[in-house]
C-alpha cells in the first residue's frame, strides 16, 4: 500500500472501527497468524531487552491469539527517521513501511501529514487511556481533538550524573555538597570553584583548571530553561508555531551556559558527555535518564593511566525560584495504516508491552521509565522482582521523582520542528566551543582569564549572536 493511498486507507479504517468498537479479537486467527513488523532505534542493552520481550509475547499471547511480532533495529534515531520517511514517500530502494515504528513527535507529525498513520483513539477504551501518564498520551494529539497518534511505551527525562569518586575528593577539600547543585546558579558557582581548585593543584602552571560539567541535548536546556523562566520558545496550536525568543530569557540562558563554557568551567569534547566523563574531561553532566547503562565505570586518562569510578545521580538542576518544569523525552510507537487485523494486532502488542509488569521489566534493563501511572512509582519498581543494578536503581529513583514532581514539557509538533530544534541544539554550544578555543590561545599567550574572555562577555557580542539565531528561527514561524 503506497503512501498516496494511505490517507484514504486510514480514513476507511477509522470509519470501520467507529462502527466496530474498540477492536475485535475475531479479526485474528491463531491458525493463520498475522505478522507485525516493528522498526526501532534501540541498540545494546536496550535492544536486547526489547527483543527479549518480543520473543516472550510471540511465545505466549501472540501464539494464542495469532500474532507474530518481528523487531528490526534501524540503527540510530536519524537512520530510523530517514527510512520511515523514505518508505512513506515511496522513494527508490526504500523498504516497505512497517506496521509500527518508533518516532518522536516531529517525525510522527510529518508521517501524519503524508497520511500514513492511525489514530488509535478508536482502538482503546477510556479506561485504557486513563492508565497512562496524561502528558505522554497528549504528545500524539496533534490537532487538540483527543486523537492518539503516538502510543507511549517508554519515556525518559533528564538527570544530573556525577563521577562520585572525583566529586568526593573535591568535596572533602572544599566543603562542596550536593545541595550546591540543586539549581543552575549553584551548579555554575560550583563549576567555577572546581576549576579554581584544580587550577591550584599546579601553581606553576596558570589557567589549567578542569571543567566540572557538560550537557547533552542543548535544545532541552534552551526549551525547558525558557519554560522555567516563563517563556515558551515554540508556542504551537493546531500545527501553527508562534516564536517567542524572548531576549531577556535567552540572555539568562547565555549567561549560565555560554559564559562558564568559555571560561573553562563547562566542556563538551566527545560525542556524548558520558564520553567526557570517561576521559576525565568533566566529572558531571546532565543527560537522559535512559543513558544510565552508558555511564563508564573507569576514567581512562591515557593507555597507561586509568582508575575506577562510582556513579551518583541527582535531580537535573533548574533555575532558582523558577517554574518547576522538566523535559519529557523518548520516542513512542506509531501504528501505520494496514488491514484491520494488522492494526488490531499492533495495538494488542503495544498494550501488552506497556502493561506494568513488562514495562517495569523493560525499564530496569534499559533505563527508560514506565509509562503508566501505577508503574511510574519507586515502590512498584523496587518490589517488581526485577533484577535492578545499583546504578539503575539510582537513576530510576531520581527520574521517577522528577516525573512526579514537575510539569513535564515537550514541544508540540509543527512543520520544520526538527530543523528549528536543531538550531537551538547547536547555536549556543557551537559558538561556545569555538570561542573557548580562542580563549585558550589567548591564555597561552599570557593573558589573564578576564582579559581573554572580555570580548565574548560583552552585551554587543551577545546581541550579535542573538539576532543571528532569531533570524534563523523566524524562518520556521508559521506565516
Amino acid at each position: 500500500m503506497k503512501y498516496g493511498r494511505y490517507r484514504a486507507a486510514c480514513a476507511v479504517m477509522a470509519m470501520s472501527m467507529a462502527f466496530a468498537g474498540c477492536g475485535e479479537k475475531s479479526l485474528l486467527d491463531a491458525k493463520n497468524p498475522v505478522t507485525i513488523e516493528i522498526w526501532n532505534y534501540y541498540n545494546g542493552d536496550q535492544l536486547t531487552a526489547f527483543d527479549s520481550l518480543v520473543e516472550e509475547f510471540n511465545a505466549t499471547v501472540g501464539k494464542e491469539e495469532g500474532i507474530i511480532v518481528e523487531s528490526k533495529s534501524q540503527g540510530s534515531v536519524n537512520d530510523l527517521e530517514t527510512n520511515v520517511l523514505a518508505a512513506l514517500r515511496e522513494e527508490v530502494g526504500a523498504a516497505e513501511l512497517p506496521n509500527i515504528f518508533m518516532a518522536y513527535a516531529d517525525t510522527a507529525y510529518t508521517a501524519d501529514e503524508l497520511g500514513g498513520i492511525v489514530d488509535l483513539r478508536g482502538y482503546l477504551t477510556d479506561e485504557e487511556v486513563a492508565l497512562y501518564i496524561d502528558s505522554y498520551i497528549q504528545e500524539g494529539d496533534f490537532d487538540g481533538n483527543g486523537e492518539i497518534k503516538i502510543f507511549p511505551t517508554a519515556k525518559s527525562t533528564e538527570v544530573l550524573v556525577l563521577n562520585k569518586t572525583d566529586w568526593d575528593a573535591f568535596a572533602s577539600e572544599t566543603g562542596a555538597s550536593y545541595e550546591d547543585l540543586a539549581n543552575i546558579e549553584g551548579l555554575v558557582a560550583t563549576a567555577e570553584r572546581y576549576y579554581e581548585w584544580t587550577d591550584a593543584k599546579t601553581p606553576d602552571v596558570p589557567n589549567d583548571g578542569k571543567a566540572f560539567y557538560g550537557r547533552d541535548a542543548m535544545a532541552n536546556y534552551m526549551l525547558v530553561g525558557s519554560m522555567q523562566l516563563g517563556t515558551e520558545i515554540f508556542s504551537v496550536s493546531d500545527g501553527e508555531m508562534t516564536l517567542h525568543f524572548d531576549k531577556k530569557t535567552v540572555r539568562k540562558l547565555w549567561d549560565y551556559y555560554y559564559i562558564p563554557f568559555i571560561k573553562g568551567y563547562f566542556a563538551a569534547t566527545g560525542r556524548f558527555r558520558s564520553d567526557d566523563i570517561k576521559t576525565g574531561n568533566i566529572i558531571s553532566y546532565v543527560g537522559a535518564s535512559s543513558g544510565a547503562s552508558f555511564f563508564p565505570d573507569v576514567v581512562s586518562i591515557s593507555d597507561e593511566e586509568s582508575y575506577p569510578i562510582e556513579m551518583e545521580v541527582l535531580p537535573c538542576p533548574q533555575f532558582a525560584d523558577s517554574e518547576a518544569y522538566a523535559v519529557q523525552q523518548g520516542a513512542g510507537m506509531v501504528v501505520t495504516c494496514g488491514s484491520e487485523a494488522e492494526i488490531y494486532a499492533s495495538v494488542e502488542f503495544l498494550k501488552w508491552f506497556s502493561a506494568d509488569e513488562r514495562n517495569i521489566s523493560f525499564s530496569v534493563q534499559s533505563g527508560y521509565m514506565p509509562v503508566t501511572k501505577t508503574a511510574n512509582d519507586k515502590d512498584a519498581i523496587l518490589n517488581s522482582g526485577a533484577d535492578i543494578s545499583a546504578g539503575m536503581e539510582k537513576m530510576l529513583s531520581v527520574a521517577v521523582d522528577t516525573v512526579n514532581e514537575n510539569e513535564l514539557y515537550s514541544t508540540k509538533a509543527f512543520e520544520g520542528g526538527t530543523e528549528a530544534r536543531s538550531v537551538l541544539e547547536y547555536a549556543m554550544n557551537d559558538r561556545a566551543a569555538a570561542d573557548r578555543e580562542t580563549v585558550v590561545e589567548r591564555l597561552n599567550e599570557g593573558q589573564s582569564l578576564e582579559e581573554a574572555t572580555a570580548d565574548f562577555s560583552s552585551d554587543t557580542y551577545f546581541d550579535e549572536w542573538y539576532e543571528t539565531v532569531l533570524e534563523q528561527l523566524q524562518a520556521f514561524e508559521s506565516k
